[in-house]
């Protein structure tokens, strides 16, 4: 059964992501380009101030905040202003940065690490009271695609969230604020990330909001060989396989053509004999 999740716009707010890394480089670019997402279907913008791709280094605090604390708040005027809908994440393992993107007018935390890369991440989010996205990732950026191995990809994976979900839970954080993502790609190889989208649906048994993250991912080259550039139609078919299996979210580069995909696929299904008559 078709369920039309919410899109979450990527925006890249640093030099070496692996897709759109150095693309905006000032404030009022990001806002463009926000602004841009939100009206071609956004309902979420995701900023990120530091690349978490394979091999990618860590950045200091400072730039981090640096990055996105001014394109936050920019942004937040921006839609108040139009009248727009939509709400922004931080993209950050940085407790640090999370709390000051939220008191900066950010919505959501998203945390690749699943609130574990500092030790009061947890309760951190829990003081905040925002909702949360905690994704698994096997590894750190830097060495997650080394070697990944696992002897049950989906139940490791599933017993993971699950555990940091009941965790989060203890900690005072609703459980109807917490979103789970897989991490497709974070320490996975493409068998990996394949049966995790064809068992996608499983982990709807945690109890939370999934979101689904493949966009342009190198997954996608894997099967095809396509450059980044040209990873359109599989994160299209992934994007609309997610929604057939689950995913409240699913975060895309291509906004535009992942919201018209949505809109015909929701058509073609919802489409009646009685409707054909109007």
């Amino acid at each position: 059964m078709f369920q039309r999740p919410k899109i979450m716009g990527i925006l890249n707010v640093t030099p070496d992501s692996f897709s759109d890394g150095g693309k905006l480089n000032s404030t009022a670019a990001a806002v463009k380009a926000s602004i841009k997402m939100i009206e071609a279907g956004a309902d979420i913008i995701d900023i990120g101030g530091e690349s978490t791709r394979p091999g990618a280094k860590k950045v200091s605090i400072e730039t981090e905040m640096n990055r996105t604390i001014p394109v936050i708040k920019a942004l937040k005027t921006s839609i108040q202003k139009k009248g727009l809908q939509a709400e922004i994440s931080i993209d950050t393992r940085k407790s640090q940065v999370a709390e000051k993107a939220i008191k900066a007018g950010a919505d959501i935390w998203n945390d690749v690490s699943g609130l574990t890369y500092n030790d009061n991440s947890v309760d951190i989010a829990a003081s905040l009271g925002c909702p949360v996205i905690i994704m698994h990732t096997q590894g750190s950026p830097e060495t997650m695609q080394d070697d990944p191995s696992y002897d049950d990809v989906i139940g490791e994976i599933k017993l993971w969230l699950s555990t940091r979900v009941a965790v989060a839970v203890g900690s005072g954080i609703p459980l109807d604020k917490i979103t789970i993502d897989p991490g497709i790609g974070f320490g996975k190889t493409l068998d990996h990330n394949l049966a995790i989208l064809n068992q996608l649906k499983s982990l709807k048994d945690i109890g939370c909001k999934l979101l689904l993250g493949a966009s342009r991912k190198s997954y996608i080259s894997k099967i095809d060989g396509s450059p980044v550039q040209d990873r359109l139609g599989g994160s299209l078919a992934t994007g609309l396989w997610g929604a057939l299996n689950g995913a409240d979210i699913v975060r895309v580069h291509d906004v535009h053509e992942m919201a018209q995909a949505l809109k015909v696929w929701e058509a073609i299904e919802t489409h009646t004999e009685d409707s054909s008559r109007v």
